[in-house]
């Protein structure tokens, strides 16, 4: 048995270690100005002290190299390695590591997505040290996370945004707080991230080319059995699963991630993780080191991690569940209702308060998590749909609709159906709502939108920014008149004009689209339809006040999410178009012909071949629907390539090139059906799904 609590943060240069190679007195300044005392900076003799520090622990880790760690804006992380070495003369070196190489880090950077903020020959960028949050050794090398910026220090990266908006809702949180009298300087957003994936077959994913390049399978017809049976949610693991996710928490746990949970999930190969609640930044690291172990944890057992929000058609899609809540010093957390939640008005505000910011800003919050994997998830299959809608369950709805004259509220205690050697427990303030893209799940919010593979970052960075901006609007209103009475007429009158956001019913329903219609709530469907709301006058202002995003970082992220949409889509129809022309059509050919010969023969000994005759016609005009579908396909390839605007290049390729993409996919996916199986040319769904 391992000693998990020695095993946890052993790869960390955590406290214990700072104290161990840095000394009590480095160690307390360190602290002092992570925690933005204004007596205390991280000048270049600090730094050079944490420097050597750092150093002389990762050699003791085995670490020869060290990395600056940042998130660039193709969502994914990235790392360029320089090693501790120094010549000194006569061919030999020293293991040096100093502050100016701690703080920053220069890389031209010049192929990461920018959306116009740089070009080309002005290429120069900066990595700079983030040290709110904790450096690591993984593969021999410290890595040190930091941020990364341009010459100009325009923000190149999805990490500074998230720390200025969390900066800017802690502001505006122990403001609310220290209103209702509570004297406190420190608030923090925290988040947990529960991660779905699926695992398959190395030897599977290797014979599916489109897998391998693009994720997902763009071809696949429905298998006779898939989650019908509800069979593999929560059902006994398989071994060598098992054996990975015991690896996988392993290594985990060495990187201080605190991951607690595992299990399966609804659709076959699909799995989920999930972890303790940690600061919101430190969140967002984790999950990104987390998505590379799964993938490297995988490899060593033979799978593939597929996180590709929608790798199989017909089956669940696998998403991130952002679980965010706020907490400030001498209050806790601000979304734990109490016992007496109808008289806590502090909660009532506070909660009323993030209602108003999601009705304001669902533009935003949908923005968040448009993705090109993401809009083949939304709406289906326990995914919620591209409506934004908040859920606050029975309890707290029916406080707030009769707020404030309220009867007194219990807690509902459970009874377990008078089997007497089962104890009685209370109830939490609301049911789950699967299909809420917001969900109140008793001291929590859970936002379901977020696909698998996206980076948390810009998730948090627009919820903590849309909020921060509300708070900031109620803290002014009360500076002058924070009175009870007062307090409960805001509370009042913020319900009454935000609660077309309330929503418990079944969002699935096509009653909830035209509901949803008739309150003026948005419905973006698709990347472009989102992307198009970006840089609105309102958003601009709003980031702009918030101090996240100036216009040009504003419109810079737009044109990089259109240019990626566009981009995805593209590579997606090429593959698309190789498969049917080098796989599928040949092999198909192949089947016709043998069935042709067949007829022959039969013919030549004066056998009924009526079988043989229906289906090769079958596969013939399925096969000429396809070559209709291919021209198509690559008209609408032609069309879109002269398009320099990227909102009417990326519609377009929703609108024409996707749609030919689907009815190619839709009468190959019949042909599957009817080719027999050994001229099929690679896995099927229950190949690749069952094994």
């Amino acid at each position: 048995m391992k000693d998990i609590p020695k095993i946890f943060g052993e790869n960390v240069f955590n406290k214990e270690q700072m104290l161990k190679y840095l000394g009590d007195d480095t160690y307390q300044k360190y602290r002092r100005a992570v925690r933005n005392d204004e007596k205390e900076i991280i000048d270049l003799d600090l730094a050079n002290k944490i420097a050597d520090g750092m150093k002389r622990w990762a050699i003791s880790k085995g670490a020869t190299h060290y990395t600056h760690w940042f998130q660039p804006m193709n969502g994914m992380s990235a790392e360029k390695h320089d090693s501790f070495i120094e010549p000194i003369g006569e061919g030999k070196v020293v293991m040096n590591f100093s502050g100016k190489q701690l703080i920053k880090g220069e890389t031209d950077g010049s192929s990461f997505p920018n959306g116009g903020l740089r070009s080309t020959f002005e290429a120069r960028g900066y990595t700079a040290w983030d040290a709110s949050s904790q450096v690591f050794v993984r593969n021999e090398t410290l890595y040190i996370p930091t941020i990364f910026m341009s010459y100009y220090r325009d923000t190149l990266d999805k990490k500074t945004p998230l720390h200025l908006s969390s900066t800017s809702l802690k502001k505006q949180t122990i403001r609310f707080v220290n209103l209702f009298g509570h004297k406190t300087n420190h608030a923090r957003v925290t988040v947990g991230a529960e991660q779905e994936y699926f695992l398959i077959n190395k030897e599977m994913f290797d014979k599916r080319f489109d897998l391998k390049l693009t994720g997902r399978t763009l071809f696949g017809a429905r298998p006779p059995k898939s989650q019908e049976l509800e069979d593999h949610y929560y059902g006994q693991i398989k071994t060598k699963v098992m054996q990975f996710m015991q690896e996988l928490d392993m290594e985990l746990w060495k990187l201080g991630i605190p991951c607690k949970t595992r299990h399966n999930e609804v659709a076959p190969c699909q799995h989920e993780l999930a972890p303790i609640f940690e600061r919101v930044s430190v969140a967002c690291d984790h999950n990104e080191l987390t998505m590379e172990i799964l993938k490297k944890t995988a490899e060593k057992f033979g799978f593939v991690c597929l996180l590709h929000e929608k790798p199989f058609a017909y089956i669940n899609g696998s998403g991130k569940h952002n679980n965010w809540s706020v907490s400030a010093d001498k209050v806790g957390n601000m979304f734990d209702p109490g016992n007496h939640p109808e008289s806590n008005l502090m909660f009532l505000l506070y909660v009323t308060c993030l209602m108003s910011a999601v009705d304001l800003h669902q533009d935003i919050l949908r923005i968040s998590v448009a993705s090109p994997g993401n809009e083949h998830r939304l709406g289906a299959n326990e995914a919620p749909p591209a409506i934004i809608s908040m859920f606050l369950g029975e309890h707290i709805s029916s406080i707030l609709e009769s707020f404030p004259n309220f009867n007194t509220s219990k807690k509902v205690a459970l009874t377990s159906r008078n089997i007497k050697f089962i104890a009685n427990f209370d109830s939490d303030t609301s049911d789950r709502n699967r299909t809420s893209p917001f969900a109140f799940t008793g001291n929590k919010f859970e936002f379901r939108m977020p696909g698998s593979s996206i980076n948390l970052s810009c998730v948090n960075t627009m919820l903590n920014t849309a909020f921060a901006d509300v708070l900031m609007n109620v803290c002014d209103e009360l500076d002058n008149n924070h009175s009870e009475t007062n307090i409960k007429k805001l509370i009042t009158t913020l319900y009454k004009k935000h609660k077309r956001i309330l929503f418990s019913g079944n969002g699935y329903s096509k009653e909830w689209e035209v509901e949803a219609k008739k309150r003026g709530l948005l419905n973006l469907k698709t990347v472009p339809e989102a992307l198009a709301y970006y840089d609105n006058k309102e958003n601009i202002e709003l980031f702009k006040r918030q101090n996240v995003y100036t216009e040009v970082e504003v419109k810079a992220r737009k044109n990089i999410l259109l240019e990626e949409y566009c981009k995805v889509i593209k590579i997606e129809s090429l593959v698309m178009l190789d498969m049917l022309n080098r796989e599928i059509l040949p092999s198909v050919f192949k089947y016709q012909n043998k069935l042709a010969q067949t007829i022959t023969n039969k013919k030549t000994i004066k056998v009924s071949s009526t079988n043989e005759i229906s289906l090769l016609k079958e596969i013939n005009e399925l096969t000429n629907k396809v070559e209709a579908s291919r021209k198509y396909l690559l008209d609408a390839l032609k069309i879109v390539r002269n398009i320099s605007d990227w909102l009417k290049k990326a519609t377009l390729y929703r609108e024409r090139v996707f749609k030919a993409m689907e009815q190619i996919r839709n009468y190959c996916d019949q042909l599957e059906r009817l080719v027999a199986k050994k001229y099929w040319p690679f896995p099927t769904y229950a190949d690749i799904l069952f094994f």
